[in-house]
């Protein structure tokens, strides 16, 4: 059952998205004092007095967008007012009624819904006084708060609960079956590709790079399961974020990844991989999410190029990730939209995985007599024990006779025949090193996990081909990137 929706409109800079935040109790939308800095919807859940609510954050009515998005801003204010039961319309009590306040009453003298009129930034009460003014607006006396001294949420609240439609009995959606980061450089199709799975507008699209810039939650439901795709910024070079509101966006980027069960890395595949490609991949890494690499704007160079050669250069590029999958979508067409969602519940799935701890100790055992580690000083690295003791992402201890003992490229050679052996092959992998008496809790015994049902299938067509296993423990210097139909040295694009 849907949820009513509480939508805060007004004009740029009187606090929406403050408000919103602090109603929220978390930080959500960009807070800064640039005019315009909200463009799409931003949602939340909110329950007060028994009754829950969707509350939505807008775009300031009548700005002018300084990308010329104000036409899509526009629509995302208009779809936020039709959908909502109660409409919160915000002042500034500071600088009283400007022509944009009675432009915007006037807007919403024409819907047939209740108005709570809010007078924002009223941090004292000889501010209050001032309220007065507010009254020929035609909502009567405003409701005077402050999101910045965080006063009048009580009354708000009250206020919002008293003008909802009758309880229907509604209640807190339940937990996402999946919660996806989409991250990228900008300009990748990642809004794109939010809109193909949500079947409509969600979010703004434009071929301006850096039209998202707030982390957006967007819930969709399909086949009885819901799930929550969070719609990024792109990222960009840190010395090329020129002000405060890229910043913001990038550290609510980061913060996507560290609330995902799985990471979509879009690439556009016109373009070469760049360092900042490699960076948030690096962050996805430490991170320990379970990844995909999603190569959109296929159709755009597929007589140019097979999925063979991109994914072999992709592997190239990104030679400690060969784990992790490749899809090849068309978003705007929607062309293998819905695979990359059920690759995604497969990772989820792999990344849940709890391993016998039985059959962990043989499995290190054998691969320490196939290919020993290489002796430190005088020492010989041993294993003496191993179990799982988490999942999400599958963490395994190792008690040894010495972490320092044991160089990194073994390491990587026992994560990788974990993940070769066991039935999590497509997700990150946490080894621990432990002293031996370090302590540490011990995970319980439990059954292997039975093999994966037909409906567990791997996914056709999305899965690139991979190459094969390195030789363990010898590892070599990556290969130099291949440069396939360059344009010129230091083009970001393929010439076809």
């Amino acid at each position: 059952m849907a949820l009513p929706l509480v939508a805060i409109v007004g004009r740029p800079n009187v606090g929406k998205s403050s408000l919103f935040n602090w109603l929220a109790g978390r930080r959500i939308s960009i807070v800064d004092p640039t005019a315009g800095v909200t463009r799409d919807r931003v949602s939340t859940v909110v329950e007060y007095g028994g009754r829950v609510w969707d509350l939505m954050d807008t775009g300031g009515i009548g700005i002018v967008d300084v990308d010329d998005l104000s036409a899509d801003v526009e629509r995302q204010i208009q779809f936020a007012i039709e959908s909502a039961a109660v409409v919160v319309f915000m002042v500034d009590i500071r600088e009283g009624i400007v022509p944009l306040d009675e432009d915007v009453a006037a807007r919403l003298r024409t819907i047939n819904k209740p108005v709570i009129l809010v007078a924002n930034k009223a941090d004292t009460a000889k501010l209050g006084e001032q309220a007065g003014e507010f009254n020929r607006l035609g909502y009567g006396e405003p409701l005077c708060v402050s999101a910045d001294q965080k006063l009048g949420k009580d009354e708000l609240f009250e206020a919002i609960v008293a003008r909802l439609p009758p309880d229907t009995g509604e209640a807190a959606p339940a937990e996402p079956a999946l919660m996806l980061a989409i991250v990228g450089r900008r300009n990748a199709g990642k809004s794109t590709f939010i809109n193909s799975l949500a079947g409509g507008e969600r979010v703004i699209v434009s071929e301006i790079p850096g039209t998202t810039r707030d982390s957006v939650d967007v819930r969709i439901e399909r086949d009885g399961k819901s799930y929550v795709a969070i719609d990024t910024a792109g990222v960009r070079k840190t010395a090329k974020m020129g002000t405060n509101i890229e910043f913001y966006s990038n550290h609510r980027a980061q913060r996507s990844v560290r609330r995902a069960d799985v990471v979509m890395h879009f690439f556009d595949a016109r373009h070469r991989v760049s360092r900042v490609d490699k960076q948030l991949a690096e962050y996805v890494v430490e991170e320990n999410k379970p990844a995909i690499f999603v190569v959109n704007k296929w159709d755009l160079v597929k007589d140019g190029m097979t999925t063979e050669e991109m994914a072999e250069y992709m592997r190239k590029m990104f030679p400690m990730l060969d784990h992790v999958p490749i899809a090849f979508i068309t978003a705007k067409d929607g062309k293998n939209v819905l695979r990359v969602l059920q690759l995604a519940v497969q990772l989820h799935k792999q990344a849940a995985v709890r391993v016998g701890t039985g059959d962990l100790n043989r499995v290190i055992r054998a691969a320490m007599e196939a290919s020993p580690p290489p002796m430190a000083g005088s020492k010989t690295p041993k294993v003496f024990y191993a179990t799982q003791i988490g999942i999400n992402p599958p963490t395994i201890v190792l008690f040894t006779n010495g972490p320092e003992l044991f160089e990194q490229t073994y390491v990587r050679y026992l994560t990788k025949t974990l993940r070769d052996t066991f039935p999590f092959p497509e997700v990150a992998i946490k080894v621990v090193l432990r002293a031996k008496g370090e302590g540490g809790r011990r995970a319980a015994d439990e059954e292997p996990v039975a093999e994966m049902s037909d409906a567990d299938e791997e996914v056709p067509i999305v899965r690139a081909p991979r190459p094969a296993p390195p030789e363990p423990v010898e590892e070599s210097e990556p290969e130099p990137a291949p440069r396939p139909r360059k344009k010129s040295r230091g083009s970001e694009t393929w010439d076809f």
